[in-house]
């Protein structure tokens, strides 16, 4: 892909994808601007740009961020994301994600920006009538927080209608592993995905739980779709190519088309790593489908994307890898 040298803003920037996707932005070419309130991001992940801790919900800070940098496309990561949260506190999401999010939609509009690339999530599918989730299933969310993530989407789509906004939602499905030279990973408090838990595990910290297994797989645990955030931070630099090339607005997963059982995980971990990782049978969580697993055909005919770092052993290696040096620890591979 050839460069371009607009000024992107990335919303969330400072966080484990949007960190990845503000390097790769840097590295085609584009400037981009952090905008992030530092609340659950982290400043020494801001390293490709300016760095501005605001919130999305300040329509004044944001114009004038919009303005100042003569910002041309907006990238929106910021969001509240944790499932069982959102269940526990659908206010707390409902105003941050949706509330907040018509805020940055409001100002991008009223300074003329035309092209937004929004962080959605398979979460908008809830529970699907297949294993092979393709974009033009229904949209039934069972959880506070895809229900947000669906209400962006559809207020993209009429905010295209009406002041001719061109968009790309990419729906990511589990995203995972670190940046390939070590310098960024995942790094959340409290922790609740599943690839550093196990990994976690293995290090010696709380048995990992494995919530199920007597589900109607292969060996009765949830099988999912783990995608490299690498690979996820390519997307939004192709998705920006896509929308400046003049191309309609389009959603589209993010994912490989495999799935990996939770037990696949814990093996590979305790095979990459050389370690035990214990773990602990507990009941299912409500709402957990048996399988999810993206049909990515579209991403790859519309952007030319593929899933090109996303076999367990990148994934699983380079969030160990990171692990350690985090920890000031080193280990040969």
């Amino acid at each position: 892909m050839s460069n371009d040298s607009r000024t992107v803003l990335v919303t969330g920037g400072a966080g484990y994808i949007g960190s990845h996707v503000a390097r790769a932005l840097a590295a085609s070419g584009m400037v981009p601007i952090t905008y992030d309130t530092l609340e659950r991001g982290h400043k020494s992940a801001v390293q490709w740009g300016p760095l501005v801790e605001g919130d999305i919900g300040d329509a004044a800070l944001l114009r004038e961020t919009l303005h100042r940098y003569n910002v041309e496309a907006v990238v929106h990561l910021a969001a509240f994301a944790y499932v069982g949260e959102s269940i526990e506190h659908p206010i707390r999401y409902f105003e941050n994600n949706v509330r907040k999010g018509l805020v940055l939609l409001e100002a991008t509009v009223q300074e003329g920006i035309r092209h937004f690339v929004f962080s959605s999530s398979c979460a908008t599918y809830g529970v699907p009538g297949g294993p092979l989730i393709t974009e033009d299933m229904p949209q039934r969310p069972i959880n506070p927080y895809g229900e947000t993530k669906l209400v962006i989407e559809r207020a993209l789509h009429w905010y295209g209608a009406a002041y001719g906004l061109k968009s790309v939602a990419l729906r990511y499905f589990n995203a995972a592993g670190a940046d390939l030279d070590g310098q960024l990973g995942e790094e959340h408090s409290p922790e609740t995905h599943l690839i550093p838990l196990v990994l976690a595990a293995a290090d010696g910290g709380d048995r990992f739980k494995v919530f199920g297994d007597d589900y109607p797989t292969p060996d009765g645990t949830c099988v999912r779709d783990f995608v490299h955030v690498t690979d996820i931070a390519d997307a939004h630099v192709r998705a920006l190519a896509h929308l400046s090339a003049g191309h309609p607005s389009t959603a589209l997963n993010l994912g490989t088309g495999v799935g990996h059982s939770v037990m696949e995980i814990v093996h590979a971990a305790q095979k990459i790593t050389g370690h035990a990782v214990p773990y602990v049978v507990s009941p299912r969580r409500p709402g957990d489908p048996p399988v999810l697993v993206a049909d990515c055909a579209r991403a790859q005919s519309v952007l030319g994307w593929q899933a090109r770092h996303s076999d367990l052993e990148t994934i699983i290696g380079t969030a160990w890898q990171w692990r350690l040096s985090r920890d000031g620890r080193r280990q040969g591979r």
